[in-house]
């Protein structure tokens, strides 16, 4: 399964959706390879850091920020379980290669008003390929969610208008995440029992049941 982490805006935490889902896969049993399609190169940045850090290798990660992605990752994939595909933010080209790629699209979402407006360009991108990629199936996930703020849930409420579904599983914003970066760990690494720990599985799971 290839899945794609897609928005054109950026700052919506797409890498740290990324790695995490990819090391949830790996603590599950899966053999997994990390794309980073995102010249910024932020998902290789995290492994590099890892590596300095004298942590093990969880997962594969391969720099691919090409317009070629849609004809490399299936390849990648037959090497391993599952693709994660950290993608890039603003470039239209690099995200409708990802799409031709991926199985699923998640698009990390902030809960805010102009989050959700700003996603409609990343929509009309998923809906233009699922009329030649029926099977793509695509949602939105809200990340760095504060606490139970009135603008949560109103961001969900927006959501609801969409044409593309919402997981129900939500991540919110917790210094753990910021931790998690700057040591190349998982949040799971730094406290197993964790709810941010938590969190990403439930979404890991929830993307799995989108396979299914």
């Amino acid at each position: 399964m290839i899945i794609a982490l897609l928005n054109q805006k950026g700052g919506v935490g797409k890498t740290t959706l990324a790695t995490h889902i990819a090391g949830e896969l790996v603590m599950q049993g899966s053999a997994v390879i990390l794309i980073d399609a995102d010249p910024q190169g932020s998902a290789l940045d995290w492994t590099q850091r890892r590596s300095q850090n004298g942590l093990p290798r969880l997962f594969g990660a391969v720099g691919l920020a090409r317009e070629t992605l849609h004809q490399e990752a299936p390849e990648l994939a037959k090497r391993c379980d599952h693709i994660v595909i950290d993608g890039p933010p603003r470039i239209a080209a690099l995200a409708r290669s990802a799409l031709l790629a991926a199985d699923i699209v998640l698009i990390p979402v902030q809960p805010s008003p102009y989050d959700v407006w700003a996603s409609a360009e990343m929509v009309s991108l998923i809906r233009e390929a699922q009329v030649f990629r029926p099977a793509l199936r695509a949602a939105f996930v809200i990340n760095r969610r504060v606490g139970t703020t009135v603008i949560g849930r109103e961001a969900r409420g927006a959501l609801a208008d969409q044409p593309l579904p919402s997981l129900s599983s939500e991540v919110r914003q917790r210094i753990v995440f910021a931790d998690s970066v700057a040591a190349g760990r998982l949040a799971r690494e730094l406290d197993a029992d964790s709810i941010a720990a938590r969190e990403v599985a439930a979404l890991a799971d929830e993307v799995l049941r989108m396979a299914r």
